[in-house]
């Protein structure tokens, strides 16, 4: 197979870079001399004249840098749609790459069946593409081609795997995806009659073939940008390298290149160890990979509590789930993280793991006061068990922000409960937006415990938990609103799990708006 080779505009730290290697038109790319801390997006836009990758927000909110990966999974091609503006170029090295340009010049991507007259489809257009023209859903354009490739990874994961496109659907996936002037709409239309076009499809074996080839090809080893494919490798380069940056999905990091304006010349990336990209599970425990995108870690999640779905899809937009991993958002330790609470509340143990041994510690012990934690210098954040689920638990979680998707919570709030003869055996309670650190409210469980499960008693534990944390006021909420939130919280969560007929539904209807603030 050919290969294209790229050299860098600016090509910094050209003398010891190693070269970055991907697949896009079917063909090997190979770039030298692109810098540890580069973004993708820079390289698309500057390097290869990609130019239809716009350049919006540069934080991930915005979608308008969408692009889509490809991975092998399982013997099958994994696509995910993420924020190229702030995800590392180096990090996509041997996967496959799509981005606005590719999808009508792909010769990977051919039609499933002849077209026939009449059927509505221009022939130079991909079905994501025709869909937006018939549906009227574009209008200044910025944003067109984040929306279409969010768009082209519905279709690869859904479409082109039988499964029907639903509003729901369509709203949580382009959740991440912003448009200022032309409306939603016709853009969720679009996304859902995608489906009734003639069909085309990526030529997936052929494909699959050019990564293997490419994951078997040597990579020279350079010391500013590590990827360690195994455990052991990547606790030994953590041990000779403390200094580097460890990076995962870079939701964070990179908003300090974007935005910050910060420069690093040496980087460890932890997720090409295999080890940390798993979910398993015993009949005790979930464990998750501390690599593990948080689209899958939820996915792992939802599958053991199904009502955790809403609250994983107001986790931030798709893109920024298919980057951003579970183990990065826990040893990030945002006050605001709203992954932390949730397993505070479930009783997650994480493990710290170094060239030294491991160590097994509570995630509410983890953190030692604001973004700072136990890790030792030559330690890693490797995995991240949760008990599993047991008869007699009521669980929930809320996140209350200013927007319902794609925002930062001013209150996150999970209780978990467990119920024996009506009287409460034990609880947790996880709380983030309210203190220095993600929290567990052992004041409020404490109220709790032994107690008959009532109104009276969720009215009590909430006055307890509103005086247990003493929130600040900032632009997201006041300090006076965290607290009443939480009291209001604790009553929502027994109307909940109460038993009282069409009374719970109806008073659950008027509590939506909560998750909102006014």
């Amino acid at each position: 197979m050919a290969s294209l080779t790229h050299e860098t505009r600016i090509p910094i730290f050209m003398s010891n870079t190693r070269p970055l290697r991907f697949i896009r038109r079917g063909q090997t790319v190979t770039l030298n001399g692109v810098a540890p801390d580069r973004t993708l997006l820079d390289v698309l836009r500057e390097d290869l004249n990609c130019t239809g990758t716009k350049e919006g927000c540069g934080e991930g909110d915005c979608g308008a840098c969408t692009v889509v990966l490809g991975q092998e999974r399982d013997g099958e091609l994994h696509y995910q749609s993420i924020n190229s503006c702030i995800r590392l170029a180096h990090s996509i090295d041997g996967m496959a790459l799509w981005t606005v340009e590719d999808l009508a010049q792909d010769p990977m991507i051919q039609p499933a069946a002849p077209a026939t007259p009449g059927d509505g489809a221009h022939s130079d257009l991909h079905p994501a593409q025709q869909a937006m023209v018939n549906c009227h859903g574009s209008q200044c354009g910025f944003c067109t081609p984040g929306f279409v490739m969010s768009m082209f990874g519905m279709y690869q994961n859904h479409v082109c795997k039988g499964r029907t496109i639903s509003r729901e659907l369509a709203v949580e996936e382009l959740s991440g995806n912003l448009c200022r002037c032309t409306g939603y709409r016709p853009i969720f239309d679009a996304a859902q009659s995608m489906a009734d076009l003639p069909r085309t499809q990526v030529n997936e074996p052929e494909l699959l073939k050019q990564l293997a080839q490419l994951g078997e090809a040597p990579q020279v080893a350079h010391d500013n940008y590590l990827a360690p494919d195994t455990l052991p490798a990547l606790l030994a380069a953590r041990a000779a390298h403390p200094d580097a940056l460890v990076v995962a999905g870079t939701t964070d990091v990179g908003l300090w290149i974007t935005k910050q304006h910060r420069q690093y010349s040496q980087i460890l990336d932890v997720t090409h160890a295999a080890e940390l990209r798993r979910v398993t599970s015993n009949a005790q425990d979930i464990s998750i990979g501390a690599a593990v995108s948080l689209t899958d870690a939820f996915n792992a999640l939802q599958a053991e509590w199904p009502q955790l779905h809403r609250f994983a899809t107001r986790f931030a937009g798709m893109p920024v789930r298919n980057s951003g991993t579970l183990g990065g958002n826990v040893a990030n330790g945002s006050p605001i993280g709203d992954s932390m609470p949730l397993l505070i509340a479930l009783g997650a143990r994480i493990t710290l793991a170094s060239v030294r041994g491991e160590r097994t510690v509570a995630l509410e012990d983890f953190y030692t006061g604001y973004r700072k934690n136990l890790l030792a210098s030559d330690e890693l954040l490797t995995a991240i068990h949760v008990p599993r689920a047991v008869p007699g638990q009521k669980l929930a979680a809320y996140k209350i922000s200013k927007r319902f998707d794609d925002d930062i919570s001013a209150v996150c709030l999970v209780v978990h409960l467990q119920l024996d003869n009506g009287m409460v055996s034990a609880a947790r309670i996880g709380a983030g937006g309210v203190a220095a650190t993600p929290a567990r409210a052992v004041q409020t469980e404490a109220a709790l415990l032994g107690q008959p499960w009532s109104e009276a008693l969720a009215q009590a534990a909430g006055t307890v938990l509103q005086a247990e944390f003493n929130p600040i006021s900032d632009m997201r909420a006041s300090g006076a609103y965290r607290r009443e939130v939480l009291g209001s919280l604790l009553q929502r969560f027994w109307l909940e799990t109460s038993a009282t007929g069409g009374h719970q539904n109806a008073a659950l209807e008027s509590l939506q708006p909560l998750e909102v603030l006014a």
